[in-house]
Formats: C-alpha cells, sequence, structure tokens
C-alpha cells in the first residue's frame, strides 16, 4: 500500500458506513485523520445503528495511523468552524478532505429510498440531503481551502452517487442532491486548479454499511443481503479508492470529474476487503 505517513486528511460523516472505511485504509496508509460525526462512545448513536467517532478514530490507529475523533454536527457552522480551527492549531494545514457526511433519507426507520412522484414525497428529506448533504459538503470545502494554499496543493473528495447513467431514479430530492454535489466538485476545481488543489466527486456502488444491514435486518430481509440485489461492496472497497487517488501525483488532471469506485479500482488495481473487484455499479430505475 502506498504511504501517507506526513500526510494529514479530514473524513466526514465517519462513525461508520463510508466514512469509517474510508478513515481505517487512510489509517492503514499511515495517516493522520480527524475523524468527525455525531455518535460518540457512551452516547446514543444516529438512528440507533452502531458506531462511534471514537471507534472509528482508535481503529485508524491502531492500523498505524493517528486517528483524532472530534464530535461535529456539519449542519451547525459554529461546530465546523471549530472543527477546522482546532485542525489549524494541532498540525497547521490540511491535505486531505472527504467529505461523506450526509443526513440521508432514512432517518431512524432505516427504510430504503422512497420511490414516487415530487408530489407525494416529504420535504422533510429536504434537510437530509441538502443542509446535512450539499451544504455540509460546500461549508467544510470552503475552511479546508486556506488550509491547503500554502503549499499549493491538496485534494478535496466528496462522495456521491452516479446518477449520470439513469435517465430519472423516481426521488427528486435524491435525484437533484446527488446531481448537486457533482456538480459543486466540478464548480470548485475551476477555482482550485490554479492552486494545485484537485477536487473530485466519488461514487461507490451498492455497501454493506451498518445502516443498509440493520434495514435489511428491519424489513426482516436478513437472508437478502446475499442474494442477487444484496450490497457488493463493503467500505473498504470506497476506502482503498481515495488512498489511491491521495497518492496519486497527477490526480490534479482528474480535478473536477466523477468517478466510480469500481472503475478506479480496474484503473488502480486495488480490491475489495474480500480479494474481489465488483464492477462500476449501477442503479437500475424504470423511466
Amino acid at each position: 500500500m502506498a504511504s501517507l505517513h506526513e500526510a494529514v486528511a479530514l473524513v466526514t460523516g465517519a462513525s461508520r458506513g463510508a466514512g469509517r472505511g474510508i478513515a481505517l485504509e487512510l489509517g492503514s496508509a499511515g495517516a493522520t485523520v480527524y475523524v468527525t460525526g455525531r455518535s460518540v462512545a457512551g452516547g446514543p448513536t444516529t438512528d440507533h445503528v452502531p458506531g462511534t467517532i471514537d471507534a472509528t478514530a482508535s481503529e485508524v490507529t491502531s492500523r498505524g495511523g493517528h486517528g483524532i475523533a472530534v464530535r461535529c454536527d456539519h449542519t451547525v457552522d459554529g461546530d465546523v468552524e471549530s472543527l477546522f480551527a482546532r485542525i489549524r492549531a494541532d498540525q497547521g494545514r490540511l491535505d486531505l478532505l472527504v467529505n461523506n457526511v450526509w443526513g440521508g433519507y432514512e432517518h431512524a426507520e432505516c427504510k430504503p429510498l422512497p420511490m414516487a412522484p415530487f408530489w407525494e414525497q416529504s420535504l422533510r428529506q429536504w434537510d437530509g440531503m441538502f443542509t446535512a448533504g450539499v451544504r455540509a459538503h460546500l461549508t467544510a470545502s470552503r475552511l479546508a481551502v486556506p488550509l491547503m494554499l500554502p503549499a499549493k496543493r491538496g485534494l478535496i473528495v466528496s462522495t456521491t452517487a452516479n446518477l449520470a447513467v439513469l435517465p430519472y431514479l423516481p426521488n427528486i430530492f435524491y435525484d437533484l442532491s446527488k446531481n448537486a454535489v457533482s456538480r459543486l466538485v466540478w464548480a470548485m476545481a475551476q477555482d482550485l486548479r490554479e492552486h494545485g488543489i484537485a477536487a473530485l466527486a466519488v461514487a461507490p456502488g451498492f455497501m454493506r454499511t451498518e445502516r443498509v444491514t440493520e434495514a435489511f435486518r428491519r424489513a426482516g430481509a436478513i437472508a437478502a443481503l446475499d442474494g442477487p440485489g444484496g450490497p457488493k461492496e463493503t467500505p473498504t472497497y470506497i476506502g482503498r479508492a481515495i488512498v489511491a487517488l491521495a497518492t496519486d501525483s497527477r490526480v490534479l488532471e482528474r480535478s473536477g470529474q466523477l468517478l466510480e469506485v469500481g472503475t478506479l479500482a480496474q484503473e488502480y488495481r486495488f480490491t475489495d476487503a474480500d480479494g474481489t473487484q465488483p464492477a462500476p455499479f449501477r442503479i437500475l430505475a424504470k423511466t
């Protein structure tokens, strides 16, 4: 594995799921990783799903990196500003930001993405996807850039979904928010390129996360996890994709792009935790 022993990284939304997988792989590469989220040891976890920032940070350290847990609600600007002030005071710089925070649509029910015409959808989804999603990515990015500018290098990654292969996924909030993240990254890349900072959107496939497993369990369909429509990727896969990008000296050439984990695996020759190499993910939906 390529080394990131001198790198300082921040992974948002890393109590569990993709964020946790990314933080752990960065730890395995030797990075110092700030891990944020709202779930802390000894307290309630989001939607009662297992995982805390403390546990993630501890495992980052056990893998050879340096994990630092910072509780942060990324919908509260004061929390985010305090987070970046701490990174500046501790490290004086930031090399990698991974925007993974996402309020989602599941809420406490851990339900699948609701599919219906937009007039039948609940506006409750807006804050989860836009305030705790798109806006949170922008807020963290604008605070990260000043920590990258002096070195004239850095990488900002936002996790998203690749909906470009679909005519339309019938949830207007999800469609808008995921495409907005991709466009946000493209726009940031235009401002950042002359400063040597790359901005990328990275789309994983259907992952077997704690939340997905819990959703299957609550639906009484735990056996379906291993079925044809079950999740084929683990969070390790996207974690290895981020490490590959962070150690690529030519990553600036890709700035502004939306990249799929399955495609990156083929290009950089990494595998998922079980040694397989799942193909790029495609969501199938009726038009």
